[in-house]
């Protein structure tokens, strides 16, 4: 059994408390989500998140063929880290942590998402040419995306 992982590390010029505010807002999800990932919420999206929240998403990565995502968020520490874990959708294994930081000057956000693919062999035969990349251009289009919202940090 495989399991990758991949992180990010992004500095914004924005405090704690709006960084914490943008990102708990699951609807703000769709605004960093790349449009050609066709990504909807369906529900859950109603409120701040919380432990224990489920959120469902439609979501087109292959062909534009549309896939349903369903998320919970299973841990929240307050302007601190929060996790969500794939309950339904295109990952055998997606256990993503979000994790924020104080720093002189902005806050530091750091990413860390470990995942396993489906279909054995054959996901980590596609995972380097196909899976792989097209999670680091998402996630790449995220850190542009804010950067863009919020500013450059110096």
């Amino acid at each position: 059994m495989k399991i990758y992982t991949l992180k990010t590390v992004q500095r914004l010029p924005i405090t704690l408390e709006e960084a914490w505010l943008f990102f708990s807002d699951p609807k703000n999800l769709n605004i960093i989500t790349p449009d050609y990932m066709g990504f909807k919420t369906l529900s859950g999206d109603d409120r701040a998140m919380f432990p224990g929240q489920v959120i469902q998403y439609t979501v087109t990565p292959v062909l534009g063929i549309p896939m349903k995502w369903v998320t919970e968020i299973t841990h929240v520490i307050d302007k601190r880290y929060f996790v969500d874990e794939q309950r339904f959708g295109p990952y055998s294994f997606w256990h993503h942590k979000h994790f924020f930081r104080e720093i002189p000057g902005g806050v530091e956000m750091e990413d860390i998402v470990d995942y396993k693919l489906p279909l054995g062999i054959i996901g980590q035969i596609v995972h380097p040419f196909l899976v792989q990349p097209k999670l680091k251009e998402i996630f790449d289009y995220r850190q542009k995306k804010l950067t863009e919202l919020f500013g450059t940090y110096k």
